[in-house]
């Protein structure tokens, strides 16, 4: 069967990350999760004491791009994100590495440099990527484009929802809405790739709908 590159762009914790792991699966298709590869690179940077309560240290930053390496393993039959090697899926799901996330995705060489990997991953065709730019930078030539969203306290409830069940104990509802609203205003706003929907993508609000009536309206 002949293969195609399926962008599911969106809202933080509207469910486009669950619909694409689905869909990808259903297709047996490869799922790429780029918000996880900017997660990293946020971690990299806390790590580094590059960031701090104000700014990035961009210039630092970009002169230490070279010595990031990201790729995705399945552990138990859940994939998972790697930094230099070291399985750092849980740690980039945080909550301090959220409240980063957008400072330095908006940054256009770390834009460069993932997007670079991002397209090189869907040469072959037959994969899934989430994301916020995929339909409209990484893959605007991808054969079937979804733009996913949903109720902002929706979003905050599955957020909440999904940290606690993560082990994140300490964070609080009120916490992550302002989170999601700080970086919805950032992600699309921001001067380079940002958060819009492709002329030719297909809209899909998730705020009523469950995870089954999601991937049957996507596949």
């Amino acid at each position: 069967m002949h293969k195609i590159n399926v962008a599911v762009d969106g809202h933080s914790s509207c469910g486009k990350s669950t619909i694409a792991k689905a869909l990808a699966k259903k297709l047996s298709y490869f799922y790429v999760d780029s918000g996880a590869m900017y997660r990293a690179v946020t971690l990299f940077a806390l790590q580094h004491k590059l960031i701090d309560e104000i700014e990035v240290n961009q210039e630092e930053l970009l002169l230490m791009l070279s010595k990031i390496k990201i790729h995705f393993e399945m552990v138990k039959g859940v994939q998972h994100a790697f930094l230099n090697d070291v399985d750092v899926e849980k740690e980039i799901r945080s909550l301090n590495v959220s409240d980063h996330v957008s400072q330095v995705a908006k940054i256009k060489e770390v834009r460069a440099f993932l997007v670079k990997q991002q397209k090189k991953l869907g040469e072959e065709k037959g994969v899934v990527m989430d994301g916020r730019d995929i339909g409209t930078v990484v893959f605007p030539g991808a054969e079937v484009k979804f733009f996913v969203t949903a109720n902002l306290d929706v979003r905050a409830q599955r957020r909440f929802n999904e940290m606690k069940s993560k082990g994140f104990n300490d964070v609080s509802l009120a916490d992550i809405k302002r989170n999601l609203e700080e970086r919805d205003f950032v992600d699309s706003h921001r001067e380079v790739s940002p958060l819009i929907r492709a002329s030719d993508a297909i809209l899909l609000d998730t705020s009523h709908m469950s995870q089954e009536e999601q991937l049957a309206f996507a596949y």
